[in-house]
């Protein structure tokens, strides 16, 4: 049986490895982040996730995936508190059981707890049962995000 809970400092280097994983597996829907590149840098946004309480885990005889969340800061203030979901990922074998759901729940109620009224996160495009689970919990599109490379720019105008 599958709990969710908080990660805890044993669990940065696994977590790491897996978020290494998962940005390995975003570049076939397009991703641009390059994996083993930023391990380190992960590693420290593992740790400080783990310290702020914003990383919840599954778990079923070890960690079967994980979930990344904080409440929206920066610069600018809104009208609205906004929580953020990160990185949510879910070992292959553990995939359409229900561990990816219950891991955003658990996150979305964190965030509720923390005073958020609006819930949201990003998805690749491509990326089409993430996007699935996202829409079957309640998200839809807010923003579009567009790019194109610049080794293709017939279209633009003078």
């Amino acid at each position: 049986m599958v709990t969710i809970e908080a990660a805890t400092s044993a669990d940065i280097d696994h977590v790491t490895d897996r978020w290494v994983e998962l940005a390995r597996d975003q570049r076939d829907h397009g991703s641009h982040l390059l994996a083993e590149e930023n391990r380190g840098a992960v590693r420290d946004a593992v740790a400080r996730h783990v310290i702020e309480n914003d990383l919840l885990v599954a778990r079923d005889e070890g960690i079967v995936g994980f979930v990344m969340f904080e409440l929206e800061t920066g610069l600018y203030r809104h009208s609205t508190a906004r929580g953020i979901v990160q990185n949510i990922y879910v070992e292959p074998a553990s995939r359409n059981e229900g561990v990816g759901s219950a891991l955003l729940a658990a996150a979305e109620e964190k965030l509720r707890e923390r005073g958020a009224e609006v819930l949201a996160l990003e998805v690749l495009a491509r990326n089409e049962n993430a996007r699935r689970l996202y829409e079957n919990r309640g998200y839809e599109p807010h923003r579009i995000e567009m790019e194109k490379s610049d080794e293709n720019d017939n279209h633009s105008k003078e």
